[in-house]
């Protein structure tokens, strides 16, 4: 199918940008022991892990949320910059669309504080107009609002010429929902999706594909 040549591209983080699944999971497990759960597979934990805490936590963990929400953000404080790796080619593929002029943006359903913590950690927080993290919209993924919030005063309107570019069907869900282009990076994330109702605009690889894609469009 035909794309149309991006003004602006907001990315998912983890899985897509980046690997910290490790602390995700680290925290997660301490949290789910300190609440009487059994812990989670590495398996289990990429599975399930998807929609923000602010929508999975209360379904956990019932009218103990907040609690178990105060556990979570304890552990993974400590231990989430020491685990934070870029997937390979996301740095290189960042700088040249930076580079090209186009808008970059940061749509995630990681707590903000955290997300913005390690987009500086990095040194890409100078590459993204906005880094919008779970709790910073109204809403967070799958809802449009965090797209909505991440364009605003970038001069673009969400249209086919904003490519949100993510490894879930959540991912393809919000961006249909905000009537952007979905892309779907798929060699690197989780794998085990069913996109079979909501299938993305068009997938790579990699980042470094992603690239390749920008400069055909």
């Amino acid at each position: 199918m035909g794309l149309t040549r991006p003004r602006a591209v907001l990315f998912d983080w983890d899985s897509t940008l980046i690997d910290n699944w490790r602390s995700i999971e680290t925290a997660l497990n301490a949290t789910l022991v300190a609440m009487g759960h059994a812990p989670w597979t590495s398996e289990e934990t990429r599975a399930r892990v998807r929609v923000s805490m602010r929508d999975s936590f209360p379904h956990l963990f019932g009218s103990r949320w907040e609690e178990a929400k105060r556990i979570f953000y304890d552990s993974i404080n400590a231990c989430h910059l020491e685990y934070l790796t870029p997937l390979p080619g996301a740095a290189e593929m960042l700088h040249e669309l930076a580079g090209s002029g186009l808008y970059l943006g940061v749509v995630s359903n990681k707590t903000g504080s955290i997300l913005r913590r390690e987009a500086a950690h990095l040194g890409w927080d100078h590459l993204f107009g906005r880094v919008i993290g779970a709790g910073d919209a109204k809403w967070d993924k799958p809802d449009p609002a965090p797209i909505f919030m991440a364009l605003e005063g970038a001069g673009v309107s969400p249209s086919a010429a904003v490519w949100f570019v993510g490894d879930t069907a959540l991912d393809v869900d919000c961006a249909r929902n905000a009537n952007c282009t979905s892309i779907l990076i798929a060699g690197q994330g989780q794998g085990r999706d069913d996109f079979s109702s909501s299938r993305p605009d068009y997938e790579v690889l990699n980042c470094l594909e992603l690239s390749a894609l920008v400069r055909r469009a």
